[in-house]
């Protein structure tokens, strides 16, 4: 029988710091209409990202993806740069 598990989640995302070991903060943005007053809107949110070797820089482009708990509150690692 075969199992048809989801695929996980991915951003994508610009890097805004580098200054700890192994991982990256990344910023990503999505593009909002409010509710009430149908204005669009740019929302931000900032995810600690697993980066094994410090290889982005800060300004890059990256694309992220769920994975399992790397610690308390990484939860992602960076899939393409």
């Amino acid at each position: 029988m075969e199992t048809n598990s989801p695929r996980p989640q991915s951003f994508k995302g610009v890097v805004v710091k580098t200054a700890m070991k192994d991982t990256a903060t990344v910023e990503v943005s999505r593009y909002v209409k409010h509710a009430k007053y149908k204005k669009y809107q740019t929302r931000t949110k900032k995810y600690l990202v697993h980066d094994p070797g410090n290889t982005v820089k800060v300004g890059d482009t990256v694309t992220i993806v769920g994975c399992r708990p790397l610690s308390k509150m990484k939860r992602f690692k960076i899939a393409s740069a």
